[in-house]
């Protein structure tokens, strides 16, 4: 891992190339270009394990809006948490990535203070990322379905759905999720396949229908509050919101994958939410 005060003067320098000669901006303004957004954000994450520090280019210097809450505002915030990092601990292995506009969307498996699946979210600003909001869960190697938190398909497919299966997912989480009309579930998830990688939920609308009425029985019903955004590429789509699940607020991240019009694979990260006066920034959980 290459040590804070290289990467801050990496960022300073990055901050500084207004000062540089025209030949030097057009330079860099090719180079912008020549990476894709999410070629960026895959080696901005795989940097976390190996240490490289040309990624951090990536990264506005003078504007880097954080939205994990255990982690400080701006660029500093992110080289600290770096820091915090035992040695050679960090393992990143991104599996999906996708992307909507100015945000890149990616599903990955970590070693990041322990064994983690995590959902990140990265907006850019011509061509640099300058926003971040993420949602972490511990990875379990036990499942309902004996499914993987992180495996399945992977391939962005059916580009011209990309429309409809948001509108799918938006009247899917107002619906079912948020209760409006819960009896239309079969006009969204498929009854032929439902791949479940939530690793407390079995597979298929009946496994889901057993895992929510446990947890209803026991007193602690999964109850989504409110969605924030959707977001999605083809045929899949991430849906951000908030609610309360185990008796906690949390946020719930759910990534779906969509077939023919209908739901056919899940995965999801739900991340306890952290009081605001405990908050290492501002900038709060969701303010998309």
């Amino acid at each position: 891992m290459k040590n804070l005060t290289f990467i801050l003067m990496l960022a300073l320098s990055i901050s500084a190339c207004g000062h540089q000669k025209k030949n030097n901006l057009q330079i860099k303004e090719e180079t912008k270009m020549e990476v894709s957004n999410k070629q960026k954000v895959l080696e901005l994450l795989k940097s976390i394990e190996t240490g490289a520090a040309e990624p951090i280019a990536y990264i506005n210097a003078n504007k880097y809006i954080q939205h994990n809450q255990g982690v400080a505002d701006g660029l500093a915030g992110f080289g600290a948490l770096l820091q915090q990092l035992p040695k050679g601990s960090a393992k990143v292995n991104t599996i999906r990535v996708f992307g909507d506009g100015d945000f890149v969307i990616a599903h990955t498996d970590y070693n990041f203070f322990g064994p983690k699946i995590g959902i990140d979210i990265f907006r850019f600003e011509d061509g640099l990322i300058v926003e971040h909001w993420d949602n972490l869960q511990e990875k379990l190697t036990q499942t309902a379905s004996g499914r993987s938190q992180i495996d399945g398909a992977t391939d962005v497919a059916n580009l011209d759905k990309t429309m409809e299966n948001k509108a799918l997912v938006q009247n899917l989480i107002h619906d079912i999720f948020l209760g409006a009309h819960p009896d239309k579930i079969t006009d969204y998830i498929s009854t032929e396949q439902y791949d479940q990688h939530n690793p407390g939920v079995k597979d298929g609308l009946a496994g889901l229908g057993e895992a929510l009425t446990a947890l209803a029985e026991t007193g602690m019903p999964m109850v989504y509050e409110k969605n924030h955004m959707i977001l999605g590429e083809g045929n899949f789509v991430l849906s951000v919101s908030e609610g309360i699940f185990m008796k906690e607020k949390v946020a719930f991240y759910d990534i779906f994958r969509i077939e023919n019009g209908k739901v056919v694979e899940h995965w999801d990260t739900i991340e306890n939410l952290i009081a605001e006066t405990e908050a290492k920034n501002k900038n709060g959980k969701f303010n998309f």
